[in-house]
């Protein structure tokens, strides 16, 4: 007996959104709103895609999972712990590995697609 194959996961279709703002002990500029729409999650929970929008602010990050991301819409600004800053905008690509910390960011309402994968 052979194993069904996977469906193909589309982000056109609809799925549940979830709403939130950086906790308070991370956030340094602005009020933003977050709003996630997870269109993949793998079984083993280490794998996750979707679309990822927030509003203008700034805030600390800490990753422990490493993330792709493509800029939809908007500006943002990354800046590692160590100085390094890059700007990324529409159109733009882009790792943010885990380990990295600094701040993340939005100077112009921002939209994204990620995936992210988190070691176990």
């Amino acid at each position: 007996m052979t194993e069904p194959t996977p469906a193909l996961v589309s982000f056109d279709n609809p799925v549940e959104t979830s709403e939130s703002s950086p906790a308070p002990d991370r956030l340094l500029a602005g009020q933003p709103r977050q709003r996630v729409a997870n269109h993949y999650a793998d079984a083993s929970q280490q794998f996750f895609a979707g679309v990822w929008s927030s509003t203008r602010g700034k805030w600390r990050v800490r990753y422990t999972e490493n993330e792709f991301c493509h800029i939809l819409e908007g500006r943002v600004i990354i800046v590692s712990d160590g100085g390094e800053r890059r700007e990324f905008a529409a159109g733009d690509s882009f790792v943010v590995p885990s380990g990295f910390s600094g701040t993340w960011e939005v100077v112009e309402d921002c939209r994204k697609v990620y995936a992210i994968f988190e070691p176990s």
